[in-house]
């Protein structure tokens, strides 16, 4: 099974279309929790860094040797960092020997990104 056909849970299409866009109706308490998780992740340099490097590789993933280089901060918290953009469901993994690869999950970004949509409104509608 290639990582494009690999289903996360909780990050099926279903929970991609849960998410309408602020602006349209009240954001649910279990949606809040998961959505504040991921943007939790987000909010620290070190991970925004790391999954804008994972997302930049060729192929679509990185291998956590590759990985290291970049920071200057030790491998143990790099692989913290992963941890928690992992268990916030922004980044998948998977062991091969003895390193791990990464890749984005592409769901996480769609999920948080139509939260976050404005609908455009007609110019007759907008205030100065």
């Amino acid at each position: 099974m290639s990582k494009s056909e690999l289903r996360v849970l909780g990050q099926d299409d279903q929970a991609v279309a849960c998410c309408s866009p602020m602006v349209r109706e009240p954001l649910g308490e279990s949606d809040a929790v998961d959505l504040a998780r991921m943007f939790k992740a987000l909010a620290d340099p070190v991970r925004l860094r790391l999954l804008s490097l994972i997302a930049s590789f060729e192929g679509g993933e990185a291998c956590v040797c590759d990985l290291t280089g970049p920071f200057d901060v030790s491998q143990p918290t790099i692989s913290h960092h992963l941890k928690v953009l992992r268990e916030a469901g922004l980044v998948g993994s998977e062991r091969r020997g003895t390193w791990v690869y990464y890749w984005v999950l592409p769901a996480a970004f769609a999920r948080l990104s139509s939260l976050l949509q404005i609908p455009a409104e007609p110019a007759a509608a907008r205030s100065c």
